[in-house]
């Protein structure tokens, strides 16, 4: 079990989060890439080996989204959760 560490809860279970997904270039725009790039945009989840930048919504506590990275091999937290 993953313990995430709210910075206004303190530690807590995955359980009480939501994976909002990894922290990603910003959205291209529909109108100016082929419809295969933009179905590969909405579609295609990387899943990199190693750190990884996630977002994760505290749903079942204070609300607040957190910036972690985390990573995949090992499925422990490096570094400080981010609020914003």
């Amino acid at each position: 079990m993953l313990v995430i560490t709210c910075p206004f809860c303190g530690p807590r279970s995955e359980r009480e989060f939501a994976h909002g997904g990894a922290v990603s270039s910003s959205r291209p725009d529909p109108a100016r890439v082929s419809d295969a790039a933009w179905v590969d945009h909405l579609t295609v989840v990387p899943n990199p080996l190693g750190p990884v930048h996630e977002r994760w919504w505290h749903a079942r506590g204070c609300g607040a989204w957190l910036t972690i990275w985390r990573d995949t091999r090992t499925h422990d937290i490096v570094g400080e959760p981010d609020a914003r």
